[in-house]
Order: structure tokens, then sequence, then C-alpha cells
């Protein structure tokens, strides 16, 4: 009799513990902004945020946070990329002056390849046979071919506000930690006070960890999966009530998942249920090396009507 309650006890623990590091499966919850909000935490960008982060520049340095987009890059399987140059040149010569020119011709998901932010219409879940999104908005009701009719990247605005790197390969003192690793909350803390620096209300959130090392070296690798945060972190993060999370990773998330049933289950935390937007394939080493762990960050996303996430290039200023 023992051994079964023992058992039964162990196993219900083993329900509690996994749950907790998994989605809840429930309906995403109304944003804190309103019914018809579309912006989720990107509102916590209030003036008083921007002018304080503006004062926080000290030395002018700029610092490229985004990866050239070219062909051969990692990218997600079914995911595609490649620019054309028609004709050489493309047209002309016009006029006296024999004006000539150039213009390119892109093709793939360019929201979703290299350097890249999801905005809230990329991820969703279904529950009840309805795929819902963040602030509960239904996919039935704003899916489009033609492009989103809510959440399209265009109604995020752009984000001017303090940057926070966490230097997670320097406080584990290694040069890149390994793929399947997971970041938990405490070592997000950890990091922090080592680095003597806290998060407010308001931050973008950037965390590297050596992963991006691999761009263009061994994509294979890179692909394979990657260290990243786990749910306990992400929850911690939308506690402080971040605006963003970024990476130099393909997911920002640990992959494989914690929970093997799940999938992406940090994107749906944070996108769908926190309203907190996620930026990937950064590169951060450079920040890392120069000890550059508090900035001003900013980002605009290119304005595609009813786009799902964004191309672009981060800056980060120190």
């Amino acid at each position: 009799m023992f051994e079964k309650t023992l058992i039964a006890t162990m196993s219900l623990i083993c329900v509690l513990v996994s749950s907790e590091l998994t989605a809840s499966g429930e309906r995403p919850p109304p944003s804190e902004w309103g019914p018809e909000d579309e912006r989720g935490a990107a509102n916590r960008m209030t003036p008083e945020k921007v002018l304080a982060a503006m004062q926080s520049v000290k030395e002018g340095h700029i610092y490229e946070l985004g990866r050239d987009y070219e062909a051969g890059m990692p990218l997600f399987p079914g995911r595609h990329y490649s620019l054309t140059i028609p004709g050489s040149p493309s047209g002309g010569p016009f006029g006296k002056n024999h004006i000539v020119y150039h213009e390119e011709m892109v093709s793939g998901q360019i929201g979703q390849v290299g350097t890249q932010f999801d905005g809230f219409g990329h991820i969703g879940v279904r529950v009840d046979d309805e795929d819902v999104f963040f602030n509960g908005f239904k996919r039935e009701e704003f899916g489009s071919a033609g492009g989103l009719q809510r959440l399209g990247v265009e109604k995020t605005g752009p984000f001017v506000t303090r940057g926070v790197l966490i230097d997670m390969a320097g406080f584990k003192e290694v040069d890149r930690l390994p793929v399947g690793t997971v970041i938990t909350a405490e070592d997000l803390q950890g990091a922090l006070e080592k680095q003597s620096i806290g998060l407010s209300e308001g931050d973008v959130v950037l965390i590297h960890t050596g992963h991006g090392s691999l761009w263009m070296v061994d994509n294979e690798e890179y692909n394979r999966g990657a260290p990243g945060i786990g749910m306990e972190a992400a929850r911690w993060l939308a506690d402080q009530k971040i605006v963003m999370t970024g990476a130099d990773t393909s997911s920002v998330e640990v992959v494989p998942f914690e929970d093997p049933e799940m999938a992406y289950p940090v994107h749906e935390e944070l996108l769908v249920r926190r309203g907190i937007y996620n930026i990937e394939n950064l590169e951060l080493s450079e920040l890392a090396a120069d000890g550059v762990y508090e900035f001003v960050f900013m980002f605009a996303p290119v304005k595609f009507k009813g786009a799902t996430g964004s191309p672009g290039n981060p800056i980060a200023i120190k």
C-alpha cells in the first residue's frame, strides 16, 4: 500500500513540475492595455522611459546587432532566401547623361529569416479548435493570405529604450553554451549580479550564449538546436515587465525543449500570453567582448502591412 501511495505521489509531483515548465493550454488572457490593444509590452516605452534611456549615452559608440542577409545563411526548415539583381544594369541608360541603375528582387519569408523580429501575428495557440493569438484575437477573424487584418507588424511601432545584455557565456566562463543548455531564472539573476546591473520596466533584454559564433561557420550545428531560456526564466523575465527578449540563437528559448511534448512553449508564453516581443539571430559578440551591458536599444520593424515579423539591423548605442 505504501509503495502504491508513494508511486502515485511521485507521479503527481512529476505532473505538477511538468506543468510548471509548459504553457498553460488555456486561452490567452486579455491585454492589460485593453481589448483593442495590438502593441502589448511596447506600450511600456513611455516618453519618460525613452528620455531616461537616451540620457545614458556616454560615448556615442554604435554597435550593429544584425546579421548580413545572404545566400547560405542558417534557415528554419522549409524557409528560403534569395536576392537577385535582374540585369546588370537593371535599367538604362537614360537621358543625355546616360544614367544606369541596379535594383533587386528578394524572395523568401522575409520577416522570418536572418535577424528576425517576431510580431504578435507570428505565434498563436489552438484552444478548443480555435487558433488564438495575443489578446485573444482569433485567426478566423483576422487571418488573410493578403496580410493579417490584426496584429500586423506595422502596428508595433519603433523601439527606443534601455537595453540590457546578459552575458550567459561569460557568466558560465565558456566560449559557447552547448546546444540544449537550459538557462534558468537563477542563472539570469546570477549573471546580472555579476555584471552589477538590474532590470527595469520597459527594458529590452538580450542574452549572449556564444552560439552565434557558429553562424556561417558551422550552420549544421547552429541549426541543430540552441541553448536558451526555459519556462521558469521566461516567466521571471516577463514578471520584470520587459518589452522584448533577444539572443544570438535562432529561438531565444532552449532547443530541444524542456518538455519534449511541447513546441516552442517560451514563444507561446511571451508572445501570446505576456505580450512580449522576440528577436532572434543577433550578433552580440562585440557587446559581450567589450563588456557593454547597458545601452540604448533601437529597432524599427519594417512596416510590411499585415506581416508576421520583420528583418532589420537593431543597434545598441553606448
